[in-house]
């Protein structure tokens, strides 16, 4: 039952928990090479802190932008959409730490998850959005957030240590893990911090979702505007304007990007011929799949294939 350690966060709807099932809970460090976004719009049932080392990032929840200041944390509440960009290279990155609010239930029930715990998952309370240095319960927050990666970082892994050793280890890191997220919650509690839900749902954050939703999961068939507007309801041409003023690239740009990742996954995981994963990501004509290809990774996908192989072995 090992901690989950990782480093890129999928897109869209979540399908499974982040870290194990026994333990959903995980981390997550984002660095830019790079301007341009790390994380694409997504979002998860689980709560995440994100820790930012610096300014030079763009945070987006709920197609709301957030602003970055050095030293910042950020909570995003269960449901919301979200994504980070990087406005130029960062070498010192960004910290998440991702997990399920489930996993610091009591039995029994008691008044903290009846007053807490489960409004937050039910989303009927939020966490507050940003905690700056000038707020007294930073300081103590980012301590415990610290201890969190501490203890995924220095995990011991089983081959270097006798099993029942790791399996007492593991347990104890979960137990710290947990008892530093109750302390998160309680320094957040005894500030305040928490609100309930006052205003009605945002719409708009639904309909980009549902959107998206359906892109993933038709992303193999021909997929036209009138479809996408079809799924919420709307105009073609408001429906364009709507979803590039939200996401920042219009509706087929987005089809576009998101076929050419499942391809590079399929280049990746598997040794399907060109062509194969071509029709398999959308795309029935081979020549639009190559020049969109090279348009999104600046090489073709044999030569990705290759670099990506080479890299494996050494």
């Amino acid at each position: 039952m090992a901690l989950t350690q990782q480093t890129q966060m999928p897109s869209l709807k979540e399908p499974g928990p982040h870290g194990t099932k026994e333990f959903p809970c995980a981390v997550y460090q984002t660095r830019a090479a790079q301007k341009g976004m790390l994380v694409k719009h997504h979002w998860h049932d689980e709560a995440e802190i994100l820790y930012f080392f610096d300014e030079n990032f763009h945070l987006e929840i709920n197609m709301e932008p957030c602003p970055i200041s050095p030293d910042c944390l950020y909570f995003i509440n269960p449901g919301e959409l979200h994504s980070i960009s990087a406005e130029k290279p960062c070498s010192l990155g960004e910290h998440a730490v991702v997990f399920d609010i489930g996993i610091l239930n009591f039995d029994p029930y008691d008044l903290a998850q009846m007053q807490l715990l489960k409004p937050l998952r039910n989303r009927t309370l939020l966490f507050p959005r940003c905690l700056t240095p000038d707020h007294p319960a930073f300081l103590p927050v980012r301590d415990a957030f610290w201890d969190i990666l501490r203890a995924f970082k220095e995990r011991t892994k089983e081959d270097t240590c006798p099993k029942d050793l790791t399996g007492m280890e593991e347990l104890s890191r979960q137990l710290l893990i947990k008892s530093s997220l109750l302390r998160i919650f309680a320094l957040l509690c005894s500030h305040q911090l928490f609100t309930p839900v006052e205003k009605d749902h945002d719409k708009r954050v639904e309909r980009i979702k549902a959107t998206l939703t359906f892109i993933k999961e038709n992303y193999k068939e021909k997929i036209y505007i009138r479809d996408l507007a079809g799924v919420v309801n709307m105009n073609e041409q408001y429906f364009c304007r709507f979803f590039k003023k939200a996401l920042g690239r219009s509706p087929m740009e987005y089809v576009n990007e998101y076929r050419i990742k499942q391809s590079l996954h399929l280049l990746e995981e598997t040794d399907l011929p060109v062509m194969d994963i071509c029709l398999e990501c959308g795309y029935n004509n081979l020549g639009n799949f190559l020049r969109e290809f090279k348009k999104q990774t600046h090489t073709t996908p044999l030569q990705y294939r290759r670099r990506f192989l080479m890299q494996e072995s050494s």
